[in-house]
């Protein structure tokens, strides 16, 4: 399936490359899918989008700033160790940007396709920013579905010590070294369905499209630098689902129990088999979760 659409979104200084699978039809409702740490809109297939537009949603991927044909941020990455210093002494972080600014980027691709209001999706990282869009954009969000992510809390959903170090090592500047990195990183942190096809054919596409490993440590800053949201999570009131992968190590199950706890009457989903990744035979599942919980929002 081809995009119907493409563009770019802006929001200030930041550019985000966006596409758009459907007819957007008035009568269609919308769903953004957002990203996780480091990865391009290519981690939602064009069959993924499918099946949720066979459902009745027009559906927009994009990439977040820092990946594929988005704007990139100049200089050094922020010290991390002084990020999570300020952090927790509740003190300017000294970041370029910060989670709220990555929320703002998901509104502006709504705003430059002309959508009021959206069922937003995001897994790991794009779960965070999901979730931060519905506190601080309550108006734009119709559901919220948070996917394999967490609140920020650091006593919850932590890494495997596995885990923490595929996400702490840089990859090879090589194209092989680099599609190798990543697939051994997915083979990490994928459940009992994990594809090591599909794996390095993402991985492929994705070294040939945009290679800038650099704007992965910008994205980390971000994220660390909004501490601790659970408190501002129970001002959410979208419907919402919460997707969580037993076999998780990277954001172990409790950072998804935490999210449904935090969010009040949300729905808890836990998959046996699903690891750190969205695999394809649990995607019809997904496809159902979201039309009943947008039959909620109606």
């Amino acid at each position: 399936m081809e995009p119907t659409s493409t563009g770019v979104a802006r929001n200030g200084d930041a550019e985000i490359y966006y596409e758009v699978f459907g007819d957007g039809s008035e009568l269609a409702e919308t769903l953004l899918l957002v990203n996780g740490l480091g990865s391009q809109l290519l981690s939602y297939s064009p069959e993924f989008c499918r099946r949720f537009v066979d459902a009745g949603f027009r559906t927009i991927r994009f990439d977040n700033r820092e990946v594929g044909l988005s704007s990139k941020t100049e200089g050094r990455p922020p010290n991390m160790k002084k990020v999570i210093e300020a952090t927790r002494a509740r003190e300017p972080a000294g970041v370029p940007y910060g989670l709220p600014d990555m929320a703002n980027d998901a509104v502006a691709v709504l705003d430059a396709c002309g959508v009021a209001a959206a069922h937003v999706w995001g897994m790991s990282m794009g779960g965070m920013i999901v979730q931060q869009t519905a506190v601080d954009h309550p108006d734009r969000v119709r559901t919220l579905t948070s996917v394999m992510s967490s609140t920020g809390n650091p006593k919850v959903g932590g890494a495997t010590p596995e885990a923490m170090a595929v996400l702490t090592t840089a990859p090879p500047a090589d194209r092989e070294g680099a599609i190798e990195h990543g697939i051994n990183s997915r083979a990490v942190n994928g459940g009992s369905l994990y594809d090591p096809e599909w794996s390095r054919e993402l991985g492929e596409a994705a070294y040939d499209r945009c290679f800038h490993p650099i704007g992965t440590a910008f994205q980390m800053a971000a994220i660390t630098s909004a501490g601790n949201r659970t408190s501002s999570l129970g001002a959410i009131t979208a419907p919402t689902t919460v997707i969580h992968g037993r076999l998780d190590p990277l954001i172990q199950l409790s950072g998804g129990e935490a999210t449904a706890d935090a969010i009040a009457d949300s729905k808890l989903v836990i998959y046996d088999e699903m690891g750190h990744d969205i695999p394809e035979p649990l995607w019809d599942s997904y496809v159902a979760e979201l039309v009943e919980l947008a039959g909620r929002a109606r």
